[in-house]
């Protein structure tokens, strides 16, 4: 049966046409009930018999919830106590346009068989099926349809058997009014679920919601409180604001330092990519959570403020708070002349809510069952919840997910999904860490694994005849101890005509993994490897990334290979792409690579090559130094771990070698002429990555730090920048250029992914490197980015063929937006990692060490300890203050902190003591005190009379 839907639209030339669209009916679409006699099904997925488990309907029954139950409800739904529902292909497809979270996750439950989760299409059932009724609301059709279907399998059943009931589960009133005069059995889903008496738990998983039409989600009151903010715009509203441009749409980010504080990126989801506007004060956050897509009204010039030097946590421990305490401080502080573009958030346009790991904040008031949840991410709020379980979940890590935020409350409202495990345990940290950062960590699906190639795996005689054969050439890796997933190798070897051939081999991942398939598609959603102090979480399989890939020492491999001819000063004659077969002849560290070149002894082949390799990677390193690169410093730590309990026995600073050089300058070589090459073939569609050029006022803080010291910063260009940090340096004191360097990085922008399509040719430019084109090539087992490059390059050689997508600049941005976020979220994992196991080296430990001032804050000062590669902040004001307090006067120009005829500079010297405070058990912090120099009524004495200096360099 075919019935046609007739609309009408309105052209861009602002005609109006009709249309009418076909909609196909049948008769054929089973119940997917075991005991219908009707529908001749075999393996059906409801049971004959369902097992109650409600007080409300003693007798078997299947389930069919709404739109919003299954949406707002999905954490109670998806236990596995809740069996025998029907999902309605109404529901689904409003849940795939309004939650998509919601929609994968209730997909996911569909898909597994015991779980007896049936999907029902009834929008393509005869007997189901509902047109819109004239001046009917889309909304009020769904609702219509979804009684009509409960109706339907409540009669289509009855014939089976009489005990057999349908029970509607809806949280509208009106809904439900009308399903009982149908006669449908109709009940909450909050009733059904708490006469669930032998799983009291799921009451305190129910989000604690009541549903009306709002735009930015569930609008409720708590009580009769006043309200705390402002109401939030319609989105009608908005969107005319919008158009006329009063009011401009961006990303919220919520400040690291302080809760009180937060910036709207408008053009991008950092300062990348276009302006961003300062966000204080709880009245202006107007109840913004960091990730959110708000509507901003930028306000008048004189009201515009400046960020706070401030330093501030919320300490607040009642969930019934209105008022905050630490608000004041940031209102009533000095004013700085260096006012910067300030705003109000007016509305929400789109919530980026997800499931948050923390901690029940212990109450106030015993024997309650209201309890402020605490993030982990310090840039979320905390979460109000009610919980029966409140005593029993206080030691251990939870997830909550928000359910809203009403405007008289001080915190959004939430409920508890999920235990994850007993707080402190390492197994359970790291499961914290892949939850906060979104790393997809799930084993890899069956579909994943049926792509891999069948062991043994060989290399044949057509692989060889579509293949250079370069295994009998001294071609070696170069890597960190312990590198299983060996991305790239080089060879060196000089030429009759005295110049260098030079060679690049880097597995051919993508020879593995084709378009299309589950395990790109997998791939592809991952976007990176994340490296974590004790684990590695794999973009591909381990057959794959420590395997058939890895390019290990005396393997033949697979490899895609760029060689060069250079002269003996470095330049390129000729560059040549082309897929290999390659055998390398030994997999190094980089001291054992350093050791070989040292080692005046040695001259063989392997030792040769990578002379050769060193010193022409010199040569290339000047020429971009000269070019304007930038050499920029950050602080990585090395952790040596106990074999038997895998806790960290010794911590320190990573030591670079040339070898790490040597690698680094062919690696960037590489990528650049990829680059050139694929965007030659494909001007539209190369997957590229670019780096903005920072904004001049991101570099003030630079700039006053090298002022300090006398050094005048040049910042109108790379190359004058990467010139004043040659030149400035102090003799006494040779960690100060590190330290110069340290603070440039932190006033760079991000460098993204993008396709050369969507941008003009003056946007590609990479600042650090100083290049104006440039991609990466050389590590496909652990970067999507490298696989999608290979793909190009293949076809730029003629080794390959394309398909849609990788000609498509649309889709390749989408592909850059979702790599750009996983790069993102993966360096936060593992600096997050590094700071956990730091925290469990230095516990029930208090140790004394040399550092310096990195940063100076109005309330606190950022120590640099170099032997550990850590940063920490040292506070100088106490939250309770005495009369015999130290008090500090803070110099935001110098700057500086002086106390009692003491003045502490930026970069100046410090011998601090460092324990971990273990007091709050979520975010346990490192605590720095104050050695040398010496503030009387400050300062602590030495842990011995002997100079930090002098000891024996040992924890």
């Amino acid at each position: 049966m075919i019935t046609s839907k007739v609309f009408v639209k309105k052209t861009k030339r602002g005609s109006v046409v009709k249309g009418i669209r076909e909609h196909y009916l049948r008769d054929d679409i089973l119940c997917g009930s075991a005991l219908c006699s009707e529908c001749s099904q075999k393996n059906a997925c409801l049971e004959a018999e369902p097992l109650s488990i409600s007080d409300l309907c003693s007798d078997p029954h299947y389930i069919i919830p709404d739109t919003n139950v299954v949406m707002h409800q999905i954490d109670v739904l998806t236990e596995t106590v809740f069996k025998n529902v029907i999902i309605l292909q109404t529901v689904l497809e409003e849940i795939r346009h309004r939650h998509s979270p919601a929609y994968n996750r209730i997909r996911e439950v569909i898909s597994n068989a015991d779980r007896h989760f049936y999907a029902f299409t009834n929008e393509h059932h005869r007997d189901t099926y509902t047109e819109r009724k004239p001046g009917e609301t889309p909304n009020d059709r769904n609702d219509r349809s979804i009684r009509l279907a409960a109706k339907w399998y409540q009669d289509h059943l009855k014939p089976s058997d009489a005990n057999l009931k349908v029970i509607l589960l809806t949280n509208d009133k009106e809904n439900s009014i009308k399903a009982e005069k149908d006669g449908i059995l109709v009940y909450t889903f909050s009733e059904y679920v708490k006469s669930m008496k032998e799983y009291p738990s799921l009451v305190d998983k129910l989000a604690q919601i009541n549903m009306h039409s709002n735009h930015s989600g569930p609008e409720f009151r708590t009580g009769k409180k006043a309200y705390i903010y402002p109401e939030h715009w319609k989105l009608s509203q908005i969107q005319d604001s919008l158009k006329s441009g009063t009011v401009v749409q961006g990303k919220f980010q919520a400040s690291r330092e302080n809760y009180l504080e937060g910036y709207v990126f408008v053009g991008g989801d950092d300062d990348s990519d276009g302006k961003s506007i300062f966000i204080q004060s709880l009245k202006h956050l107007n109840r913004v959570v960091h990730g959110d897509v708000v509507a901003v009204q930028i306000l008048p010039e004189d009201q515009w403020t400046c960020p706070s030097s401030l330093v501030l946590e919320d300490k607040t421990k009642s969930p019934d708070i209105e008022k905050d305490p630490e608000e004041e401080k940031i209102l009533k502080k000095k004013k700085s002349s260096l006012k910067i573009m300030s705003g109000a958030i007016i509305g929400i346009i789109k919530r980026n809510w997800r499931p948050y790991c923390g901690i029940l904040q212990p109450p106030s008031i015993k024997q309650t069952t209201h309890y402020l949840f605490v993030p982990s991410e310090r840039r979320i709020p905390k979460i109000r919840i009610e919980t029966r379980q409140g005593e029993k979940l206080l030691s251990k890590r939870i997830i909550v997910s928000i359910d809203g935020w009403p405007r008289d409350s001080r915190y959004p409202q939430g409920h508890f999904v999920q235990c994850l495990g007993d707080l402190g345990e390492k197994d359970t940290e790291n499961q914290v860490l892949l939850l906060e950062h979104d790393i997809p960590h799930q084993p890899f699906s069956k579909a994943v694994l049926d792509c891999l190639p069948k062991l043994p795996w060989i290399i044949t005689d057509a692989d060889v005849a579509v293949r250079r054969d370069l295994r009998d050439i001294t071609i070696c890796s170069v890597d960190p101890p312990g590198c299983t997933d060996i991305d790239d190798a080089l060879h060196c070897r000089q030429l009759e005509n005295g110049n260098f051939e030079v060679g690049v081999h880097i597995a051919d991942v993508s020879h593995f993994i084709r378009p299309g398939t589950a395990i790109d598609n997998e791939a592809a959603m991952r976007g990176t490897t994340v490296y974590l102090v004790d684990k590695r979480i794999d973009m591909v399989p381990e057959l794959l990334s420590s395997n058939l890939c890895s390019l290990r020492g005396n393997e033949e491999r697979f490899a895609f290979t760029v060689i060069w001819e250079m002269t003996p000063e470095a330049k390129i004659l000729r560059t040549t792409f082309f897929k290999s077969i390659i055998k390398s002849k030994a997999a190094l560290t980089y001291a054992e690579a350093q050791m070989r070149i040292d080692d005046q002894s040695l001259n063989d082949d392997l030792t040769l090559s990578l002379r050769g390799l060193n010193r022409l990677a010199k040569i290339l390193k000047k020429q971009r130094i000269d070019n304007g690169a930038l050499s920029l410093a950050s602080t990585e730590v090395r952790f040596a771990m106990d074999t038997e309990t895998h806790d960290p026995i010794d911590v320190e600073k990573k030591e670079l070698k040339e070898t790490n050089s040597m690698v680094e300058e062919f690696m960037l070589l590489a990528n650049i002429s990829t680059a050139k090459r694929i965007l030659e073939e494909f001007p539209d569609c190369a997957l590229l990555r670019r780096h903005p050029a920072p904004a001049l006022a991101n570099f003030e803080p630079l700039i006053r730090a090298g002022q300090s010291k006398g050094f005048d910063i040049k910042v109108d260009c790379a190359k004058d920048l990467a010139v004043s940090l040659d030149t400035a340096s102090v003799s006494d004191n040779p960690y100060f250029n590190v330290m110069l360097r340290m603070v440039a990085t932190r006033c760079m922008a991000q460098a993204l992914y993008f396709s050369s399509g969507v941008l003009p040719q003056s946007e590609y430019f990479h600042y650090g490197l100083a290049v104006q084109i440039y991609t990466h090539f050389t590590s496909p087992i652990r970067r999507y980015s490298d696989v999608i490059v290979h793909r190009l390059l293949a076809v730029a050689i003629g080794a390959d063929v394309t398909y849609p997508d990788l000609v498509d600049k649309k889709k390749t941005q989408e592909l850059c937006n979702n790599l750009n976020y996983r790069h993102k979220q993966a360096q936060y994992c593992g600096r997050s990692s590094v700071n956990l196991y730091t925290h469990i080296f230095f516990k029930d430990k208090t140790v004394e060490e040399e550092g310096y001032i990195l940063f100076i804050r109005e309330n606190a000062l950022q120590i640099l300890l170099p032997r550990f590669g850590l940063e920490c902040t040292l506070y100088l004001s106490s939250t309770n203050k005495s009369d015999d307090e130290v008090v500090f006067e803070y110099d935001e120009n110098a700057p500086s902190q002086t106390a009692v005829g003491v003045s502490l500079r930026q970069f100046d010297p410090v011998t601090v003591q460092l324990h971990i405070d273990r007091t709050n058990v979520q975010h346990q912090k490192t605590i720095l005190k104050l050695v040398k120099p010496h503030i009387p009524g400050f300062s602590v004495p030495p842990l011995t009379s002997e100079p930090p200096s002098k000891k024996k360099k040992t924890v």
